[in-house]
């Protein structure tokens, strides 16, 4: 499949998550896509630093992109 539109729908369940964390006072950006589907991301306001962001990360945000986009490998923060 072309990269080019996974990453949009990288972009699109990004969006559709993102309320999700808002109203805890967080959020997610869209870093990149490696080439060999890994989907980095900087989690922002109070989900940068918070106790359970990789639980987030893993349970919330990587559980729903794999079900969406079966090609995606893992999602990974960054600082």
């Amino acid at each position: 499949m072309d990269k080019s539109l996974i990453e949009k729908k990288v972009i699109n369940v990004l969006d559709q998550v993102r309320p999700y964390l808002e109203a805890d006072g967080g959020g997610v950006d869209f870093v990149e896509l490696t080439d060999d589907m890994i989907v980095r991301v900087r989690l922002t306001g109070a989900c940068g630093n918070c106790p359970h962001s990789t639980q987030t990360l893993k349970n919330g945000i990587e559980k729903t992109m794999k079900n969406i986009i079966p090609e995606i490998k893992s999602v990974e923060k960054i600082n």
